[in-house]
């Protein structure tokens, strides 16, 4: 098993098989996973949908850095970063990090590391599509370049 997965994709994925490919190994005591799914509401209250773009392998790049990082914070047995690009509809999920250490104080703090800096340092860029088939960019949220300050 390969301990470090970075996926960037259009299609969905399996949440309960990331989760299953990552609790097999005995070394592991905890598994922890988030899955970030399109809401109704952001910017704006009238969200229909959303589009992500990236740029192909400068995003791929960024993600295993930010997942090297995690590695070096904790001891992390495997990890994996899944997320979504393209036009994704109301429920769809977006993002998934599933994180396996021995322990689960350091499963739960690596998988919020992932997300927090998935957040502010993957190159994403996500535009809201609204109800009445406008759409905008999603600007940069300050709440999430403050939550990174408590992992500096």
């Amino acid at each position: 098993m390969q301990p470090f997965t970075v996926r960037v994709q259009t299609g969905r994925f399996d949440t309960g098989a990331e989760i299953d490919r990552l609790s097999c190994n005995p070394a592991c005591g905890a598994v922890v996973s988030f899955s970030g799914l399109v809401r109704d509401y952001g910017d704006r209250q009238d969200v229909a949908a959303l589009a992500l773009e990236h740029y192909p392998g400068m995003t791929e790049k960024a993600l295993h850095a930010i997942i090297e990082q995690a590695g070096q914070r904790w001891q992390l047995q495997a990890a994996t970063i899944i997320h979504r690009v393209g036009y994704l509809a109301l429920g769809e999920p977006i993002v998934l990090v599933v994180t396996a250490c021995s322990h689960r104080k350091d499963a739960f703090a690596a998988a919020e590391f992932l997300m927090d800096f998935l957040k502010t340092a993957a190159p994403f860029w996500k535009k809201e599509i609204l109800q009445d088939g406008s759409a905008h960019w999603v600007e940069a949220k300050h709440s999430d370049q403050a939550a990174i300050g408590r992992w500096q």
